[in-house]
């Protein structure tokens, strides 16, 4: 339903959500074809994905990309919820250095919905949940390539997929949106942050160390040359990893979306493969079924691990 002041009134769930500006364009027409996207667009998105969304998102506290004037605009990173948030928006309070902030939490296709309308274009979501917010329930890896090469990445993926299967645990894959893949491995949140991010930092020299051509976990970009960057930075203590199938702000409006592994030797695959206009038809595919239910805790596979660093 549209109001004549250039509103319109959307339902979600068991709220209705007022979008503004529906018809302001948040992705403009590109070169190479890009096509224009509004933030109606983007709220009929967040609609359409929410049950595939949503719990990837539920309980856990965000921090918020967003772009009122569109991907050319400015953007900026929100994490305190401004006062002016609905009442049934979540929140949780989490402690930060010298004080608190109070993160959004998106619990609902309701909330989905009006984070599109604030232009929140790209949820980056913490890897442990609000109860227990220094123990992750999820640990990811970030393939990152030196330039826009995808065969590093996917040459890298199967590399740590071969070393997690060695060190018996499950894990699924995510295009990021952007130029790489995230290795995500579900955990049962035994382990504390700084136990989590130092096996995610181990395994990773480990493979750099086997690799050393290809691989490396230099932090600065000076050091790296043109190998992959295994960043393991996004497991620390209050950073964010970008969340499934959220928009990035690209020309375009690729998608992070969950993929099989068995996808990653599609020939058309890339990290970009997806957009706002087909991510909902991949999620339908359910390419990361079972695999979160079958968190693991880390020791018998520390004990692995330091087996193989001799």
């Amino acid at each position: 339903m549209s109001g004549g002041d250039g509103t319109r009134t959307v339902r979600a769930g068991r709220r209705t959500v007022e979008v503004h500006r529906p018809d302001k364009v948040l992705f403009p027409a590109g070169e190479g074809g890009a096509p224009e996207y509004t933030k109606g667009d983007l709220v009929d998105y967040h609609r359409a994905v929410a049950p595939f969304m949503l719990p990837h998102l539920r309980g856990r506290p965000l921090m918020l990309e967003r772009h009122p004037d569109g991907v050319d605009g400015p953007r900026f990173m929100q994490k305190n919820t401004p006062e002016h948030y609905p009442d049934w928006i979540g929140r949780v309070e989490v402690g930060k250095e010298g004080g608190t902030v109070r993160h959004t939490v998106c619990d609902d296709s309701a909330t989905l919905v009006y984070l599109a309308d604030q232009a929140a274009l790209t949820l980056h979501r913490w890897l442990s949940r609000t109860g227990q917010v220094d123990r992750p329930d999820r640990m990811v890896f970030d393939l990152d390539p030196s330039g826009d090469d995808f065969e590093a990445v996917r040459e890298a993926a199967r590399l740590v997929g071969e070393l997690l299967d060695e060190l018996r645990l499950p894990s699924a894959l995510m295009t990021t949106g952007s130029r790489g893949l995230h290795v995500v491995v579900p955990l049962t949140g035994r382990q504390d942050v700084d136990d989590v991010r130092e096996f995610a930092r181990d395994a990773a020299e480990v493979l750099a160390a086997a690799h050393p051509d290809r691989l490396t976990t230099a932090a600065r970009k000076k050091d790296r040359g043109d190998r992959l960057y295994l960043d393991i930075q996004r497991n620390a203590y209050a950073q964010t990893a970008v969340a499934p199938y959220t928009v990035r702000a690209r020309p375009g409006a690729p998608v992070a979306t969950p993929i099989s592994w068995d996808e990653l030797d599609d020939p058309a695959l890339h990290a970009r493969r997806w957009t706002i206009a087909d991510a909902v038809e991949q999620a339908r595919t359910r390419p990361w079924a079972g695999i979160m239910n079958r968190a693991r805790a880390l020791g018998p596979a520390r004990r692995r691990l330091n087996a193989l660093r001799g």
